[in-house]
């Protein structure tokens, strides 16, 4: 079911805020999607997922080679699931990354240090699921 992500109901958003772990789907030209496990956090007031990362990695690296590249991010607990879907970009930018590391201490646990951090940014232009 489609849900309007400018009015989002209390159990959405509770569900976005519980510690779940979830699913990053990246697309690939010519290929299977490149699909891995992922902690995310939710900022609704700017629409946005992140997904903390290095800079070395293979989501990082499929996000930096494309311009405005397909993503979603699934989450699923039972009967409730969420998959949130919009445009990849990366960054390195330290407060982009500062912030990152801040949302994602307060949904999951502090992350361990990287000098090599990044955070993947999805601009979400579509929510489907039942919380």
């Amino acid at each position: 079911m489609a849900l309007d992500r400018l009015a989002l109901s209390d159990d959405v958003l509770e569900f976005l805020r519980e510690r779940h772990l979830a699913t990053l789907s990246i697309s690939r030209d010519g290929g299977p999607p490149h699909v891995t496990p992922v902690g995310f956090t939710w900022d609704n007031d700017a629409g946005v997922v992140r997904v903390i990362t290095w800079t070395d990695s293979k989501k990082a690296r499929l996000t930096s080679e494309a311009e405005m590249l397909p993503v979603a991010v699934s989450q699923v607990d039972g009967g409730r699931w969420l998959t949130l879907e919009g445009v990849a970009s990366v960054t390195t930018d330290p407060e982009a990354c500062a912030e990152g590391c801040r949302r994602y201490a307060e949904r999951y646990r502090e992350p361990a240090h990287r000098p090599d951090r990044a955070i993947i940014e999805i601009r979400v232009t579509k929510i489907l699921g039942r919380a």
